[in-house]
């Protein structure tokens, strides 16, 4: 039936239907991911979950402090001190910034206003450093529940008002956070893919030795990335689906990564298939046939793997499962329809110089992997128990890794201008007042939690308590340290233990710094449920895929080991390489979640070539048959995975650096050395064991080698 199936979708009728229908609805598809960037949603209060104590602040205060407000700061520094025409000048500059669009009614509070108010007797911070070199105008935007998309040229237009000749003037808070965030992505999409393309192009020309051959698996990539984008909109336009900047790069790193595994393996196949069959349709419907299962139960291992991300209770990794799973499925379905219709097309010679005719020898019987697979045969289980030791041994550099979070400096590869506003503050005794706790409490015990807070170190003065109804008020007090620093982490948990303690208070404690707090809390939550869960899921599907018990467990205990030691070298290349302070909280689950669902593709790329061969050779030469077959795709596989992965190393988030260069090393590992050598090493020890409890090669057998290394199976 799958012969039949894969025959109708490349015969010489159908195959100008299949690609006639893919590129109509990449054009629909292409037009509707054009508008991705109107449904993004890059508000950070979107991100946390919302039983988090500060989404619950967020939520009281929501009539009286609207979740949409974006505080924002200018920061002025002259190092010979800043003089009574340059505070004049904030003054000027207040009142234009006052009439953009999006600042709110309350204005721009500036040094000389703040200091006028303190004068008659008037609560208001301190805007100016004691030694006179630093100050700073404070006000607050609010464009709708968009903003955060749209700050990028409110923040343009203030950065050209408040030019100031001999004065460096920086814009920081939350407002400045978002613009260097936005503005670090503008047009970085397209770099982006023209480095992965280019990569992957390389590699492709390498792999494949022709000129021609590598354009049809990169249309098709390009083709998936497009459609893709456009049912991810009509996703988060109709569904709610949250897609923010980073989701979206990621989602086309995988779809390319992705794509071009399964169109390696399918070419792979089909050139198989070539040198069997005179008519290169016949040829293409016993490739489909025979490859397409195995890529399906690649895809679908990802596709399930990622959506075990939408039981993370961060929103943000919830969100980002489903986009993912998206790019994956829509991926497969281009690459088992366009692409096997593209080749068909084209015929045999689009595979030049080297045509694979009918009845010509098959290359990989001699080739590297079939002799690599001669000398672990010689000694199976010393090359095993080897290999996993050395891994064993990268798994310590695991004891180097702080994933414990960065503060917004170490955030960065480069200095933006929101970290540099924060240092001159930070250092000139300045207390932020964009990031302040804020602390919503009954009525009747409102006094005696004002009480319990003022004695907080590292908390400044409180402000006037503002009524919200319903019997609950809330007063804010600014954090003299960097909004996601351990220090304000420790400030955050400090208060909310002390407005805790007050009996009847029912107080909860929010702001900027408590978000970024319960979005680590969530994150260290994620890593322990997430993760057991993935290997879970990933285990039944492969014993429902190689029905048996065994090797399936075998497998799983691979791919912890290889994620193991990829952590471990990474931490070692993070702390004494790159100079990085730490991880994300998140970076673990996100680094599993990647090398586990794309390391099971080779996985599965092997075992299920292991298993048909078993049923006419035996597991051991069946084995030996699948690396020699497989080998060189998998390598080719791991290779354009790596590359397009260590892409996201272009972009300035030390995240995105890290997590890609870790997927690009723990697929390298999994490709050449875990899938190649330590997988095929037990499947030659163990021999038909590894099929426990199925029937499959139960018979004891004995294997002779034959000249190109293929073995007889011969019952006794």
């Amino acid at each position: 039936m799958h012969r039949q199936i894969a025959g109708s979708l490349t015969g010489p009728v159908t195959k100008w239907i299949v690609l006639v229908a893919v590129l109509l609805l990449t054009g629909v598809l292409g037009y509707l991911g054009s508008m991705l960037n109107d449904v993004k949603d890059n508000e950070q209060s979107s991100w946390v979950p919302a039983s988090a104590e500060s989404t619950r602040v967020a939520d009281e205060l929501s009539q009286e402090v609207s979740p949409n407000d974006i505080p924002t700061l200018v920061a002025f520094h002259r190092s010979s001190g800043l003089t009574d025409e340059d505070l004049a000048a904030m003054d000027e500059q207040a009142q234009q910034i006052a009439e953009i669009d999006g600042v709110t009614s309350a204005g721009v509070l500036t040094p000389n206003a703040a200091a006028a108010l303190r004068e008659q007797g008037q609560p208001a911070p301190d805007l100016m450093s004691e030694d006179g070199e630093v100050a700073f105008m404070y006000f607050t935007f609010n464009m709708g529940s968009e903003g955060w998309n749209k700050i990028a040229e409110p923040v343009k237009e203030i950065k050209e008002i408040t030019a100031i000749d001999g004065v460096d003037v920086y814009v920081g808070g939350f407002g400045g956070q978002a613009y260097d965030f936005v503005n670090s992505f503008d047009g970085s999409h397209v770099r982006l893919l023209l480095i992965t393309f280019g990569c992957v192009i390389l590699i492709l020309l390498f792999t494949y030795r022709s000129p021609i051959l590598w354009i049809l698996p990169i249309f098709c990539a390009a083709i998936a990335n497009t459609m893709a984008g456009g049912v991810v909109y009509l996703l988060a336009k109709y569904a709610g689906l949250i897609v923010n900047d980073q989701s979206q790069y990621i989602l086309s790193i995988l779809v390319i990564g992705a794509g071009t595994d399964y169109a390696l393996l399918l070419v792979a196949r089909y050139r198989e298939e070539l040198r069997r069959h005179a008519d290169r349709h016949e040829a293409m419907a016993f490739a489909l046939h025979r490859a397409a299962p195995a890529i399906l139960a690649s895809a679908a291992t990802v596709v399930v793997g990622l959506m075990c991300l939408t039981f993370a209770d961060l929103n943000s990794t919830a969100s980002l499962g489903p986009v993912l799973a998206v790019g994956v499925a829509v991926t497969y379905l281009v690459m088992v329809t366009l692409l096997p219709a593209l080749l068909v097309i084209c015929g045999r010679w689009v595979f030049w110089p080297v045509r694979p005719t009918f009845g010509s020898a098959e290359p990989t019987e001699r080739g590297l992997w079939a002799r690599i697979g001669k000398r672990i045969s010689v000694r199976p289980r010393s090359t095993w128990l080897a290999t996993a030791g050395v891994l064993l041994v990268a798994c310590l550099g695991l004891f180097r890794l702080d994933a414990s979070g960065l503060s917004t400096e170490d955030s960065y590869t480069e200095k933006f201008d929101s970290i540099v506003a924060q240092e001159l503050l930070n250092d000139h005794g300045l207390a932020d007042n964009s990031n302040t706790v804020q602390v919503v409490t009954a009525d009747d015990a409102l006094p005696a939690v004002q009480d319990a807070v003022a004695g907080v170190d590292g908390l400044g003065e409180q402000t006037e308590p503002t009524s919200l109804g319903n019997g609950r008020s809330y007063f804010e007090a600014p954090i003299a340290a960097d909004i996601s620093s351990e220090t304000a982490f420790d400030i955050v948990e400090s208060t909310r233990t002390a407005a805790h303690s007050v009996d009847g208070a029912e107080a909860l404690v929010g702001g900027g710094a408590a978000f970024y707090l319960d979005t680590k809390t969530a994150s260290l939550r994620d890593n322990k449920v997430v993760i057991p869960l993935v290997l879970l899921v990933v285990l039944i599907i492969l014993i429902l895929l190689l029905r048996a018990v065994l090797s399936p467990i075998l497998l799983i205990g691979t791919v912890v080991l290889s994620f193991g030691a990829a952590l471990g070298i990474s931490a070692l290349f993070f702390e004494y390489v790159f100079g990085f302070e730490g991880s994300d909280a998140g970076f673990p689950l996100f680094a599993f979640v990647f090398l586990v669902a794309l390391g099971i593709d080779y996985n599965i790329f092997l075992m299920t070539r292991v298993r048909e061969e078993t049923q006419t050779r035996g597991t051991r030469p069946g084995s030996l048959v699948a690396l020699a077959s497989t080998g060189g795709v998998i390598t080719s596989a791991g290779l354009v995975l790596a590359a397009t992965f260590l892409a996201l190393a272009t972009l300035p988030f030390v995240f995105l650096v890290e997590l890609g260069f870790t997927v690009a090393l723990g697929v390298l590992l999994d490709t050449m050395i875990v899938r190649s050598v330590l997988v095929t090493a037990i499947n030659l020890d163990l021999g038909g064991k590894i099929w426990w409890p199925s029937k499959l090669d139960r018979d004891p057998v004995i294997e002779a080698p034959d000249a190109v290394g293929n073995r007889e199976k011969v019952s006794v």
